[in-house]
């Protein structure tokens, strides 16, 4: 169910468009006592509260809870509180009847009653207006709003999931936010990591995110290249998750990546030097050491470009077969091939940008 007019309050679309739970919660341990948390109320009404930094997937995380919720069947409605001003926030919210004020030539029901069997999803709490917080309050106390203009007392039956990017302790601190309302969204709160403290999540979501933007371009960007993985892990992504998908964007669409990730791979920290129990330092040792590394980034290079075939790969090195199975077990370039080609993730049908 579609909310006309209003750009930034909108039907959230249905289970079938969510991304496999593989994919939502990942494999890092950051996220697993949220996955857990999740599961535990679904079954419940309670209200969530849903912290994190922008582009962390709390929109995304809010439509999970819907989809499995008693209420499911029902429609979702989104409120973005930052993006409608003050002054139209509340005839948005609550409605208004006819007469209410000069345009209000018909009645409207608000987002609030479109929600009602369903789910209010409301984004970016913290910029809710003190007047309306009041009205807020009074719904999630018993369920109970009235439109603007009207002296009749409504009734839902909604589960209110809200979102913010600030602490509201301090909003609270400020006069910016009231306390008591803090208290009634604040049943359940789940704090979403920023994708730096997930980054074993980083290939799943790549991934993931390159084969939806295929799909819904029609286009065939090939598989990211040798050494992209790398270059993600260790990119800051201020940006967080709605970053990443931009980044994969642009090389499904472009065919190129940003220079920050090919950077990123380039000036990393390298190993450090390691000490003698004395602090000296060995420059035979670190030239030997160096001279290997650098043996086993060419032969790893010659292998990748030649799919793995040793008996190519060392006639392309003018060595004999035995030669490279040995330098190949010793820098374990066997065992790095073989993790990397079983970490592959499945990826679900369609995409859904993070909030």
């Amino acid at each position: 169910m579609a909310v006309s007019g209003v750009a930034s309050a909108k039907a959230v679309p249905k289970a079938s468009v969510l991304p496999s739970e593989q994919i939502l919660f990942g494999r890092s341990a950051a996220m697993q006592p949220i996955r857990q948390l999740v599961g535990k109320i679904l079954a419940t009404n309670l209200p969530v509260l849903i912290q994190g930094e922008n582009g962390t997937g709390k929109g995304l995380l809010a439509q999970y809870i819907h989809s499995r919720s008693n209420l499911a069947s029902g429609p979702c409605i989104k409120v973005n509180c930052a993006a409608i001003p003050g002054s139209l926030l509340e005839s948005e919210l609550f409605g208004y009847e006819k007469g209410a004020f000069t345009d209000a030539h018909t009645s409207k029901p608000g987002h609030v009653e479109m929600a009602d069997n369903g789910t209010l999803f409301l984004d970016e709490i913290s910029d809710l207006d003190m007047s309306l917080q009041a009205k807020t309050l009074q719904l999630l106390q018993d369920g109970q709003y009235s439109r603007i203009g009207d002296t009749q007392e409504r009734r839902v039956n909604t589960r209110v999931i809200c979102a913010t990017n600030r602490r509201l302790e301090d909003e609270i601190a400020a006069g910016r936010f009231r306390q008591d309302l803090f208290y009634r969204i604040n049943v359940v709160t789940i704090n979403l990591p920023p994708l730096r403290d997930r980054r074993e999540d980083i290939p799943g979501l790549a991934n993931y995110f390159l084969e939806q933007l295929n799909a819904r371009f029609d286009r065939e960007a090939p598989p990211f290249p040798e050494g992209v993985m790398e270059g993600f892990a260790h990119k800051e992504w201020r940006g967080n998750i709605r970053e990443l998908e931009n980044v994969v964007a642009r090389y499904a669409i472009m065919g190129a990546l940003e220079g920050e990730v090919a950077e990123s791979r380039l000036t990393r920290p390298s190993n450090p030097l390691k000490l003698s129990v004395d602090g000296t330092v060995s420059l035979k040792h670190i030239a030997k050491q160096a001279v290997r590394e650098m043996e086993s980034n060419v032969i790893l290079q010659v292998l990748r470009e030649n799919k793995w075939n040793r008996r190519k790969a060392a006639n392309v090195l003018s060595i004999s077969y035995r030669a490279l199975i040995y330098k190949i077990q010793e820098a374990g370039l066997a065992q790095r091939h073989h993790r990397k080609t079983n970490s592959a993730v499945e990826p679900p049908q369609t995409a859904v940008l993070p909030e």
